[in-house]
């Protein structure tokens, strides 16, 4: 049976009635029609899907929709600002952190967070930001680049 969840995604309130057991990721792609969040194993164990919920990187393949009940979600829509880029979107644009891009919104969510919480992370906290996102091209080595550029040039603004 259907129930309504109400919450905010990418600054817009939204309320969506959806089946009990619906993942996330789900209602953001099928009922939202936001596509920018992939999805990758279903399992939670790659990454593809994060999305920020309340700022905190999640899965959203193994979150519950009703779980967003009340909270702030942002997806990768939520960050260029018309054609202008994120500022780490554009530094993987830039750094080449990218190959199919299949994986590229979760670890620009996941990178964005970090920096909010960290604005000068070590290659450790990257790394361990970034365990369990999984770019099935190898791009591991640009991708740690593009996050330390995208410090670099946010603690310049």
């Amino acid at each position: 049976m259907p129930s309504e969840i109400k919450f905010e995604i990418n600054g817009k309130a939204t309320a969506v009635s959806t089946e009990t057991g619906r993942s996330l990721l789900e209602v953001i792609r099928e009922d939202l029609k936001l596509t920018g969040t992939k999805y990758g194993c279903g399992e939670g164990a790659c990454g593809a899907c994060t999305v920020l919920v309340d700022g905190k990187p999640t899965f959203s393949c193994t979150t519950p929709a009703s779980d967003a009940a009340g909270k702030k979600v942002a997806t990768i829509e939520s960050l260029a600002d018309g054609e202008k880029l994120h500022p780490v979107q554009q530094v993987f644009c830039d750094a080449l952190a990218y190959q199919c891009g299949y994986c590229t919104p979760g670890m620009i969510m996941a990178s964005v967070a970090l920096l909010e919480k960290s604005p000068k992370p070590s290659d450790e906290e990257i790394s361990k930001t970034l365990n369990g996102h999984l770019c099935r091209c190898c791009g591991y080595t640009n991708i740690v680049d593009a996050v330390r550029r995208a410090s670099t040039e946010l603690s310049r603004r």
